[in-house]
């Protein structure tokens, strides 16, 4: 049996942030990696996402300069062959960049290749070596959510942000179901890029907004670029000629489905129920959220795999917080939340920071929004006078809460707020910062303007 300080099971975010701490410390670890190297972020999430939208909104601009007196956009085409190419030259350089600084510089005793199970609290069988830690750091990531009936039924027709990105070209018809980031991110790439899309979501918001009214300015900003049908689950088939999507009595035929029902955490085949602590029905084990710590267990559980916050820049956070609780192991230290912040990269953005609307006490709380077509003139010069901003403030404090952005540029302006929220500012205080002319700012100043006229403080923090 071997014996070792630390193992981590995982080299995504999660493992790669907990490995750099830990060599500080020690070399007795080893990290256990279960197929490709790479973070999801870098090799089927983020990266390759961003690049493709980042394809589609120059073609979908480009398009519409006519309307700035641009001649000859009509005759504009693109090659999907080389927008697919441009997007996997920039996942492995990613994907590489990661494994350059990182794995390929470990001693080859360090790493261990195969699927880690726990047969006791301490001790993992790998490749049927036994393997016992004093620490171990879980960050297993996630994979996309697929009914298996629809593996079953739509074959070579299924793909997902795991499978959509190797494609060499593009459908000419995809339905996508599910619209939430991600499915509303590649939804957009995809209309943009001259694919025929079809949007269906069993709910009645997108991209996880809360506050209804942005919730409603969203569904009518996207539904302007392809068809949105909410609020009714759907079935899929297929036949010799297409894959089908059935909502009700309608029937949608298309070349590909796209799944994005949301992604679940690797923590299935971990024998987790050998750590001797109580499961929920996710198979989930109870931890703290701010130590990462399993029960009372020297065990860690952080990123994708927790399910808490399914983001790059907390799975990051959690990678640490779990380092530092292994390290100090048995005393552990709770370390503070950053301030929730989510980020949808399409046009207009959209993004929520702070506290959601939905757990906030309706009797303790002012809200405010403010609808960008009333009067911004940097949206309207830009022929983007369309969205909502909306803010939550505590009525008693006049401490900003939270809040939901449909804007142009919404990935800067809700890092702006969320960085607010953290230092505990009041919308008063705020609003005495400086807000340039003409700049989309200014809608953030007059949704702060209308929210303080509503707070029952004077304004004084």
């Amino acid at each position: 049996m071997r014996k070792v300080r630390y193992a981590i099971i995982g080299a995504g975010t999660v493992g790669l942030t907990a490995l750099d701490i830990i060599k500080e410390q020690t070399d007795d670890y080893v990290l256990i990696q279960l197929g490709e190297w790479g973070t999801t972020c870098a090799r089927v999430g983020c990266m390759p996402s961003k690049a493709m939208i980042h394809a589609a909104n120059h073609f979908f601009h480009a398009k519409g300069a006519g309307a700035v007196g641009v001649k000859g956009v009509a005759g504009l085409t693109i090659d999907h062959a080389a927008v697919m190419q441009r997007v996997r030259r920039f996942r492995d350089r990613f994907v590489k960049g990661i494994n350059a600084g990182t794995v390929e510089t470990l001693p080859a005793d360090k790493v261990i290749l195969g699927a880690a199970h726990f047969v006791a609290p301490h001790r993992l069988e790998v490749n049927g070596e036994l393997i016992e830690a004093e620490r171990i750091i879980i960050g297993t990531g996630s994979r996309p959510v697929v009914p298996a009936t629809w593996r079953e039924k739509l074959g070579k027709r299924l793909l997902t942000s795991d499978t959509v990105f190797e494609l060499e070209t593009l459908p000419r018809r995809v339905a996508v179901v599910g619209l939430g980031v991600i499915g509303l991110e590649l939804g957009q790439a995809l209309s943009r890029l001259g694919v025929d899309v079809i949007g269906f979501e069993a709910s009645d918001t997108l991209s996880g907004l809360r506050y209804p009214e942005a919730s409603a300015k969203l569904v009518e900003c996207m539904s302007s670029e392809f068809a949105i049908y909410l609020n009714q689950s759907v079935d899929v088939d297929v036949d010799a000629h297409c894959a089908k999507v059935r909502r009700g009595d309608a029937i949608f035929e298309v070349d590909a489905v796209l799944v994005t029902m949301g992604r679940t955490p690797n923590i299935d085949q971990l024998g987790l129920e050998n750590l001797n602590v109580a499961l929920n029905d996710l198979g989930m084990p109870p931890f703290n959220p701010e130590t990462m710590q399993v029960a009372d267990l020297p065990v860690f559980i952080a990123g994708d795999a927790s399910g808490y916050r399914p983001i790059l820049h907390e799975a990051g956070d959690e990678g640490k917080i779990a380092a530092l609780n292994a390290v100090g192991f048995p005393h552990v230290q709770s370390i503070p939340r950053k301030t929730p912040l989510g980020i949808s990269f399409i046009e207009p953005g959209a993004a929520y920071f702070g506290d959601r609307f939905d757990a906030l006490d309706p009797a303790k709380i002012e809200v405010a929004a403010f609808d960008l077509h009333c009067n911004n003139g940097r949206a309207i010069v830009m022929d983007q006078d369309h969205g909502l901003l909306c803010l939550f403030a505590d009525s008693a404090s006049g401490q900003l809460l939270g809040g939901e952005l449909v804007m142009p540029q919404a990935e800067h302006l809700a890092h702006l707020l969320a960085w607010c929220v953290q230092q505990r500012m009041t919308v008063a205080q705020i609003l005495q910062m400086p807000f340039y002319h003409p700049v989309l700012e200014e809608a953030v100043a007059s949704v702060l303007k209308q929210l303080n006229a509503k707070l029952k403080t004077d304004g004084v923090s």
